[in-house]
């Protein structure tokens, strides 16, 4: 017998939770649109050595490949079995999008993508090997209005979604790089060092400190590391512009202070976090996350990638984005108890197995009326045990529900 379940990490997904997950999307989409954002397309399945270019960090260790097909197949050694892989974020086939497009789109492009991705990933709760991204990217936009107006799109998106409350922390990767040099830390040996730095709330100072010397860093400088971070945590941005005098551009600090002065809100917190690293090897300036309180992960996260599409122009291109991860969105608003809303009347006609045609075509008659004003109408051949009907009907959002007999009477159900 052939299994019922969906493969490990993947889920069905009942019509109910469908309805809700796309009220949701609707929220969200409906947001970004309202800030000039347009939506675009990308194939779920791009070249494999633009999914290897090391931009995507461990991810590219998650592909899903596609070997090739027929003689290619049977003539390919070990190393080349994979021709295509399933896109692991929405961020990388965006580039190769633009730089295919873009003679056809404004110089300063605005996009949405909402979309499946695929990781092989250990799955867990909130996280899964197929999920959906929500991301708005601004390419074109060298300035910090980009980061302003991103981090205003989705943090009014979270908000109208009903989540106040949340985190929004913001670093920028010039200064994680003048922090590793100034402890002294050789230059190669700065993504370790972010790595470990990155683990600072999790293992706290002396494990971020064992963890450096254990890759074989001086001590002195692991520790000079910490209590500089130390010091910036508690003295906040203007601290860590004038430790890092000399070593990170004024300019830097002065952009982080301004998109934080912009997006200050009663409804949630923004601050500058000088341990925010996140993972991939793409970012070249400003990064942020969000974090909700009483969930363990983050819920959004982005930043500047100014150098990834010099990877398939001739030129770099300014380009910033963020993401919000559906699932775990979603998991948390179902948590909160939402439910899908009723944004049409549901109408059931119940019609009973003894009615001739000519009854019959006159309830499609009155169904179509009812769909023709908008509303939702659903025509159902009554069931013996008709109080489990009524029960599935109610249970979809049916609120008015007419039963019709076999003599073509209608009346409507309490």
């Amino acid at each position: 017998m052939l299994s019922k379940t969906p493969p490990k990490g993947m889920r069905d997904i009942l019509p109910a939770d469908l309805e809700l997950r796309q009220q949701i999307l609707n929220t969200v989409r409906g947001v970004y649109t309202s800030y000039g954002f347009t939506e675009i397309e990308t194939p779920c399945v791009e070249d494999i050595k633009t999914l290897t270019s090391k931009q995507g960090g461990d991810n590219e260790k998650l592909i899903f490949k596609i070997l090739k097909r027929g003689e290619k197949l049977e003539n390919a050694s070990q190393d080349q079995l994979s021709d295509l892989g399933l896109r692991y974020d929405l961020t990388v086939p965006l580039s190769r999008y633009y730089a295919n497009n873009n003679g056809n789109l404004p110089n300063v492009f605005k996009a949405i993508q909402i979309g499946n991705v695929w990781r092989a990933e250990r799955p867990q709760k909130g996280r899964f090997r197929q999920f959906v991204q929500c991301d708005i990217d601004i390419i074109g936009e060298e300035s910090c209005m980009a980061e302003m107006e991103l981090i205003s799109a989705t943090t009014t998106a979270l908000s109208k979604l009903g989540l106040n409350g949340f985190t929004v922390k913001i670093n920028d990767r010039k200064i994680l790089k003048g922090l590793a040099q100034k402890a002294g830390f050789a230059e190669e040996n700065f993504d370790n060092v972010f790595i470990a730095l990155d683990k600072l709330d999790k293992i706290g100072s002396e494990g971020v400190v064992n963890e450096l010397v254990g890759e074989g860093m001086d001590s002195a400088n692991a520790q000079t590391l910490i209590d500089l971070a130390n010091d910036i945590s508690q003295q906040g941005l203007q601290k860590a512009k004038e430790l890092l005098e000399g070593v990170v551009d004024a300019k830097v600090f002065d952009d982080l202070a301004t998109i934080i002065g912009v997006n200050n809100s009663e409804n949630f917190k923004i601050k500058f976090d000088c341990t925010l690293v996140r993972g991939m090897n793409y970012y070249t300036g400003p990064i942020f996350e969000i974090a909700v309180d009483g969930f363990g992960v983050s819920v959004a996260g982005g930043g500047r990638y100014d150098n990834m599409l010099g990877r398939f122009l001739s030129r770099n291109v300014p380009a910033c984005g963020f993401s919000i991860g559906f699932e775990r969105i979603f998991t948390i608003l179902q948590e909160q108890g939402k439910k899908p809303e009723q944004i049409r009347k549901k109408v059931a006609y119940v019609v009973d197995a003894r009615c001739n045609a000519e009854i019959i075509a006159d309830v499609f008659a009155k169904a179509k009326q009812v769909r023709e004003q908008g509303d939702v109408c659903l025509v159902a051949k009554r069931i013996k045990n008709f109080g489990y009907l009524l029960e599935q009907l109610r249970g979809q959002g049916y609120s008015e529900i007419w039963q019709v007999n076999e003599r073509g009477e209608v009346r409507i159900t309490d």
